[in-house]
């Protein structure tokens, strides 16, 4: 996050907290992370806190647009501080490990594919599939 936290908060009229604080930290410095994680990392920021107070600032900071919140088919949401831009995700579906890949038609494919439906589309959402090149290493390794 290369934005002041503080003012970010501000800026988006949210007060500032030392949880939504700590949890845009958690974000920024662990990309495409669980709920379960970022309260990890909470707790060991500010310390005790509740689960339920992760989640109410992870739903409001995900409102206000301060963070994203991508809902991969099977898996549990991550969460990424990488907003305002056009972009998808690459999951591998043997360790999990989610990257950003960046997307240049998003604005006239992506939006318009729908365009049919009656649809006014806002958002296009592509989750690819895959295996990531430690895991096929590792699976090409000898004995396996």
């Amino acid at each position: 996050m290369s934005a002041d936290p503080t003012n970010l908060l501000r800026q988006h009229g949210l007060q500032v907290t030392a949880q939504r604080l700590a949890v845009l930290q958690a974000v920024a410095h662990r990309p495409h992370c669980r709920a379960d994680e970022i309260v990890e990392d909470v707790c060991t920021e500010i310390g005790t806190i509740s689960r339920q107070a992760v989640y109410d600032a992870l739903g409001i900071l995900t409102e206000k647009g301060l963070i994203r919140r991508i809902q991969p088919a099977g898996s549990p949401a991550l969460y990424e501080d990488r907003v305002g831009d056009k972009h998808h995700h690459v999951i591998c579906r043997v360790c999990g490990k989610t990257v950003d890949v960046d997307c240049n038609v998003c604005e006239t494919h992506c939006t318009t594919a729908a365009a049919a439906s009656g649809y006014q589309i806002d958002e296009a959402e592509v989750i690819y599939w895959g295996t990531c090149p430690e895991c096929l290493a590792e699976m090409s390794e000898p004995g396996n």
